[in-house]
This record gives structure tokens, C-alpha cells and sequence, in this order.
């Protein structure tokens, strides 16, 4: 009973912390309609500016807490003031959602280029010895823990039911429109909220370093963490986040010690997928005007050119004659395994823009089916001698049926809600390539797998690997560039402007978005397949949700609905830190604003980009319909 209760202490500790990220969370979604994923990265970025003023120059706790507490909130409303606000105004909430993707990985790439992958942790604000309790002993830094959680759940409180702020934060909730013709500045209520959001997330951050060691990517953990218990509690209600916290730190902790710390996780994210289905809205609901998951009108994309035939045939030919010579013009074999890695996850990328780009459904859990295939097809050549060709065929048809269960328990899902479950079913199975280490490896990884072989040859090179991975992919965009250019493409289109409206047309949305996803699905057992096989190993790591979220950003920052576009992407994250070598530590940084910075300026990417210019120049003036077609993106 007293080791039950110790656990229970431990957990109710760990809950206070998800219990604060949760409340920035559901404070930004009931005054602006949209999530931040960019919590976590500012409860460690405050926890790592602590560190540094407290440790480095050695300034007392007392006044290095708040400096560094109030240092991240201008940070934080400054980076909400020029892409936040912005965001808002211009896109759906599904790609808002994606723009603070690439916030957390810039605050993230910030902190690996000023404080280094190293672990950091503060010392505890009342010393290391704990406190007693009868038989219990409690360190002294939960007592900090859970005073400041419910500091901050009164003051929120206070804040949004008894004052004059509160009642414009409410307003705002509400019905925007209706706030500003009361005089009440939206953009500043908005900016307001992500301002205390990110003062919540500092304050979780400081109280929480002396617990646990932070590194720069700890922040992802926490935003997952937190948005889960957002979501299982109420995203609209703060007793619900509250809760939510609480009930999720008390299962992991009580998972962990009783079960296993490896699949401590996957039972929260198997609870969270529960709710998801049995009650999407959250376990605890707020009496506040509803607002749509999804918002009304969308994300200005900008214009996506299509060029004249006689110029796209031009282009198809030079850019083909130039994929066939990379390997004779490259002599660097990190340059060339560069290369190879990027053609391998424009594999995945053709899958998710189908899926993303024309359909309109955000996963943020691909990775996880490459996982599924390369694990599948890797254990059967292993340690049944399975022949590549057909461990590749029983990933893919394994992946299929994961998506198949999926597409059928999210069936009721949209936006935000889609989005999550995606990621939890990426987790889900990430917890369990970690956990089950007779198949995978477990963290170590599996080893030993064979490259990838027909009829006695083996792909052995990265040279021999790319001509393959060249070919699959010239057969697969003729396909889908036919494909979506055919009364399928024209209905995932129409899916993705208005769902209503295309089900009034007789389209069977239901239908399309099974099929969709399965493709998706389908392409990522064969590019995790083929990536399993090229590297002769497979670890968590290299298919788990960092991926997931890196493919994201690859896919706008290329182009999206444009099918060749994310190669671009792909080739500009996979080759920076191989090329620029000096500049591999900025990485991370520069891919997180570089989603920013295309999801807010470049709508159309980098494909997008470059083909409008091609169409300009092929004219000899702008383009304009009647020349090279214009067609404007439709919003998601």
C-alpha cells in the first residue's frame, strides 16, 4: 500500500507538469479556435535560460526563475506576434496547426545551437533532501510543482471569470466577429492568449527542470504529453485539462511501475484513442459556443502553376536526363547516400500529399507505417530467410490492414481531432518497436538485415540502391499524375474545398478518404521497406514521430498537392547538413523556420515556386490563365 501510494505522489507530480502544459493549450484553442504545438519547446527553453543564469553566471533562484520565465514570454510573443496572429488570419486551423510544428522545431533547433545535446537539470529550489509525509517521502521540489500548478489554475481563473480582460478573452471565444464590433482588439486578445500560454509553459518548465534532466528536443515530449491530456480532459474546458494531466500522470507512473516502462506510453495513448472515439470532445465538456475543429475558410495558397505542355514536356525530359546522371556526376559517397535517403522519402511523400495535398486529411503519424513495413519486411528476411521482394509485399499488406482499422476508428474525426489520432497511432507503434525486443531490437535497433536483392543482385551501393529507388518513382508520379488528373483526383479535390458540397455531388466521401489513406499508407511500408534495406538496420529513432513531423515539413516546404514538390523538400532537409557541413548543427532551426516561413510567405513551395517562373518566363511576361494555367489551391 505505501509503495502504491509513492507511486501516486510521483504521478499526481508528473500530472501537475502535463496539467500546465494542457491549460496553455486549452486557453489558446478557446480564444482563437486553433491549437499551438509549440508549448513544450517553451517550457524548456525557459528551463534552459534558468540553467544558464542560475549555473553559468551564477545569479541566486530566486531572481534567475523570473528573469527566465519572463525572457521567454517576449520571446514567445514575439514569435507569436509575426507568425501566430499572422497564421490565423490566413489559414485553416488544420495548417495552423502545422505552422506551430515548425515553431517547436525552430525553438528546439535554437536550443541545440546554443546549449548543445547535452542533459541539463536545475538543483531543487529547497534542497535535495525530501520531506516526510507519515510513511511517505516526497521531494521537496513537488511541493513547488504542485503549488505552482495550482497557482496558475487560480489565477487563470481569476483572470477569465473576474475580470474585465477576461470577459474580452471570452468574447473573443465566442464570436470574434461580434468582439470587434464591440471595440475589442482580436489580434491583441489573440496575441494575448499565446502570451499566457507561453508565461504557463515557462513556469512548467522552471519547477519541472530540477525533477528531470532536459535536453533541447525534451520540449516535443512535453507538447505530446500535454496535448494528449488536453484532449482527453476537454480541450475547452480547464477543469477538463486539468484533469487530463492529472489522470495521465497518474496512469503512466502507475503503467510504469506495474506493467512496464517501455509501454507505459502506449497504454495512455491506447486510453487516448478510447476517448477519441468514445467522446472526441473530451471526458469534461465547457459551456462555450462551438466552434468547428476545422476553420471556415481556408489557407491562401497562393497560385500553383501548371505549365504548358510543350514547356512541362521540356521540363519531365531535362529533369529526368538529370536523374539519370546524378550518379556519374557525384563522386561523394555521403553525397550520393544522401541523395538515395531522399529518394527513398519522397516515397512516403507521394503517399502523404495524396493524402494531405489533395485530400485534405493531416497525419502526423506517417512514420509509423514505415516503421510497420521496414520492421515486417527486415524480421522476415532475418530470421525467415524471406525473399526481399515479398517481405516488402507482407510489410505493405500488413500496413494496409493497420490502416484499414485506423481509417474505420477515426471514421468520425476531423482536423484537429484526425490530426491527433494520427499522431497517437505513430506513438502507439513507436512504444511498441521499443517494447517488443525479440522482433525489433527494442532501442538498440535491428541489425543484420540484408540489402535488397532480385534474381541474385544485390542493391549493395548507394548508386545501385538510387536507380532503383529512380525507377519506382518515375512509375508511381506517371501513375498518380494520371491518376489525379482523372475523375479520382477531381473528387479528393472537391473533398478537400468542401466536404458538404461534395457529398451533395453524389461523391462518396468515405470512400475516397479509405482509399487515400490506404495509399498513403501503402507508400510508407515500401519506403520504410527499401530504407530498412539500404541502411541494413532499423532503429526507433530513424522511424518514429520526429520523422513523422520532419516529412510534414518536407511536404510544404517542397509544394503540397503538386506530387513532385516534396522532393524538393526532401532533398533540401536530407542533403543541408550533408553539403553544408559547418551548418549541420543549425539543421533543426533552419527546417522549423523554414515551415514557417512557407506555410506564411511561400504558400506554393519551392516546386510552386519555381514552376510560376518557368511559366513567366515560357511567356515571356506574368502568367495569367489562357497561357500557362493558374490554379488556385483550395483550402483544406
Amino acid at each position: 500500500m505505501i509503495e502504491f501510494l509513492q507511486i501516486c505522489v510521483g504521478g499526481l507530480v508528473v500530472g501537475s507538469i502535463y496539467a500546465l502544459i494542457a491549460l496553455g493549450f486549452s486557453l489558446i484553442y478557446r480564444v482563437t479556435g486553433a491549437v499551438s504545438l509549440a508549448q513544450g519547446g517553451f517550457s524548456v527553453l525557459g528551463a534552459l535560460i534558468g540553467y544558464t543564469l542560475s549555473q553559468t553566471y551564477g545569479w541566486p533562484l530566486f531572481l534567475a526563475i523570473p528573469v527566465a520565465v519572463l525572457a521567454t514570454v517576449a520571446i514567445g510573443a514575439g514569435l507569436g506576434a509575426i507568425s501566430f496572429v499572422p497564421a490565423l488570419e490566413r489559414l485553416s486551423n488544420a495548417n495552423v496547426l502545422m505552422l506551430t510544428v515548425g515553431l517547436l522545431t525552430a525553438i528546439e533547433g535554437l536550443c541545440l545551437v546554443v546549449w548543445g545535446s547535452q542533459p541539463y537539470a536545475l538543483p531543487p529550489f529547497s534542497g535535495e533532501s525530501p520531506a516526510r509525509i507519515g510513511p511517505l517521502l516526497v521531494p521537496t521540489q513537488a511541493f513547488w510543482v504542485v503549488a505552482a500548478a495550482a497557482a496558475v489554475i487560480a489565477g487563470l481563473w481569476v483572470l477569465i471569470t473576474r475580470t474585465r480582460l477576461g470577459r474580452a478573452l471570452r468574447a473573443c471565444a465566442e464570436n470574434p466577429t461580434a468582439a470587434s464590433l464591440m471595440g475589442i482588439g482580436v489580434k491583441r486578445m489573440t496575441l494575448l492568449s499565446f502570451g499566457l500560454a507561453t508565461l504557463i509553459a515557462a513556469i512548467a518548465g522552471v519547477v519541472v527542470a530540477p525533477t528531470t534532466t532536459l535536453q533541447f528536443d525534451t520540449g516535443r515530449l512535453l507538447t505530446i504529453s500535454g496535448f494528449i491530456a488536453v484532449v482527453i480532459g476537454g480541450i475547452t474546458s480547464f477543469p477538463g485539462a486539468v484533469a487530463g494531466g492529472l489522470l495521465l500522470g497518474l496512469t503512466t507512473q502507475l503503467a510504469t511501475a506495474y506493467v512496464s516502462t517501455l509501454f507505459s506510453n502506449a497504454i495512455a495513448l491506447l486510453i487516448l484513442l478510447f476517448v477519441l472515439v468514445w467522446r472526441p470532445n473530451g471526458l469534461i465538456q465547457a459551456k462555450v459556443a462551438g466552434r468547428a475543429d476545422v476553420r471556415e475558410g481556408g489557407r491562401v495558397h497562393g497560385h500553383v502553376a501548371r505549365l504548358q505542355p510543350n514547356v512541362a514536356w521540356i521540363a519531365v525530359t531535362v529533369a529526368l536526363a538529370v536523374a539519370l546522371a546524378v550518379p556519374l556526376l557525384v563522386t561523394s559517397n555521403g553525397i550520393m547516400s544522401g541523395i538515395t535517403i531522399a529518394m527513398i522519402l519522397f516515397i512516403t511523400l507521394i503517399g502523404l500529399d495524396v493524402l494531405m495535398g489533395y485530400t485534405g486529411q493531416v497525419s502526423l503519424g506517417q512514420a509509423g507505417f514505415m516503421a510497420i513495413g521496414g520492421y515486417t519486411s527486415g524480421y522476415l528476411t532475418i530470421v525467415h530467410d524471406v525473399a526481399p521482394v515479398l517481405s516488402i509485399l507482407a510489410g505493405m499488406a500488413l500496413s494496409l490492414g493497420c490502416a484499414l482499422v485506423l481509417s474505420m476508428v477515426t471514421l468520425r474525426l476531423r482536423g484537429l481531432y484526425l490530426a491527433l489520432a494520427t499522431l497517437a497511432f505513430g506513438l502507439l507503434v513507436d512504444s511498441f518497436a521499443v517494447g517488443f525486443v525479440d522482433i525489433t531490437g527494442g532501442p538498440s535497433g535491428m541489425v543484420g538485415i540484408p540489402s535488397f536483392s532480385v534474381g541474385g543482385y544485390e542493391f549493395a551501393s548507394p548508386r545501385a540502391m538510387y536507380y532503383l529507388v529512380l525507377g519506382i518513382n518515375v512509375v508511381l508520379l506517371a501513375s498518380f499524375f494520371g491518376a489525379m488528373n482523372s475523375g479520382f483526383g477531381r473528387a479528393l479535390r472537391a473533398i478537400r474545398t468542401d466536404q458538404t458540397a461534395a457529398a451533395a455531388l453524389g461523391i462518396n466521401i468515405v470512400r475516397y478518404k479509405l482509399v487515400a489513406f490506404a495509399i498513403s499508407a501503402l507508400l510508407a511500408s515500401l519506403s520504410g521497406s527499401l530504407y530498412a534495406f539500404f541502411f541494413n538496420f532499423l532503429s526507433p529513432d530513424m522511424v518514429g514521430t520526429n520523422r513523422s513531423l520532419e516529412l510534414v515539413s518536407m511536404l510544404v516546404i517542397g509544394g503540397e498537392g503538386t506530387l513532385v514538390g516534396p522532393l524538393f523538400g526532401s532533398l533540401l532537409i536530407t542533403l543541408l547538413p550533408t553539403v553544408f557541413q559547418p551548418f549541420a548543427l543549425y539543421k533543426t532551426l533552419l527546417s522549423g523556420g523554414l515551415l514557417v516561413v512557407c506555410f506564411l510567405y511561400l504558400p506554393q513551395g519551392l516546386y510552386g515556386a519555381l514552376a510560376e517562373r518557368l511559366a513567366r518566363l515560357s511567356l515571356g511576361r506574368p502568367a495569367r490563365a489562357g497561357g500557362a494555367e493558374l490554379i488556385r489551391s483550395t483550402p483544406r
